[in-house]
């Protein structure tokens, strides 16, 4: 018993990691489908061409999070053998990797896309609004400094 609890703890870590790490890009959110939408004055042409772009994007994004899911299990698979293989580990990282690179371009060309259906004075205020932005120092008010980055 005490070592199938000993094997499962590791095994969670890993997986909880890979869940962790395979989370869209920092300020990342779904704006367009939240309040925050209605509060920018979008024309019906930006709404329009929003819409378009998540469409375009929505099942690329779907295939790439499912590249990666898949990308996950192996590499779990690999890490679960009796006899470590260093170059199949080695390959399955690098697939995990590359998965990851993927699904993170496809978010921020995606990004892009609905950054440049934005008027400057939309995005600004996108950012402010932004869902991290709300608890953080100075959000919303640019008079308020910021911390400082922790020494190196």
């Amino acid at each position: 018993m005490l070592r199938r609890v000993l094997f499962l703890i590791p095994a969670l870590l890993f997986l909880t990691a890979g869940d962790i790490s395979a989370q869209p890009p920092r300020n990342f959110y779904a704006w367009w489908d939240s309040p925050v939408a209605r509060d920018l004055n979008l024309t019906d042409a930006q709404m329009r061409q929003i819409r378009q772009t998540v469409r375009e994007y929505r099942l690329r994004l779907r295939d790439s999070r499912n590249t990666l899911d898949r990308a996950e299990i192996e590499l779990e698979y690999v890490f679960n053998e009796e006899t470590m293989d260093p170059k199949k580990a080695q390959e399955a990282i690098d697939r995990l990797a590359s998965a990851r690179a993927d699904l993170t371009k496809s978010f921020t060309e995606m990004s892009l896309k609905l950054r440049m259906v934005l008027t400057a004075e939309q995005w600004r205020e996108l950012q402010k609004r932004g869902p991290e932005r709300r608890n953080r120092p100075g959000a919303g008010n640019p008079a308020v400094s910021k911390p400082a980055p922790p020494p190196l």
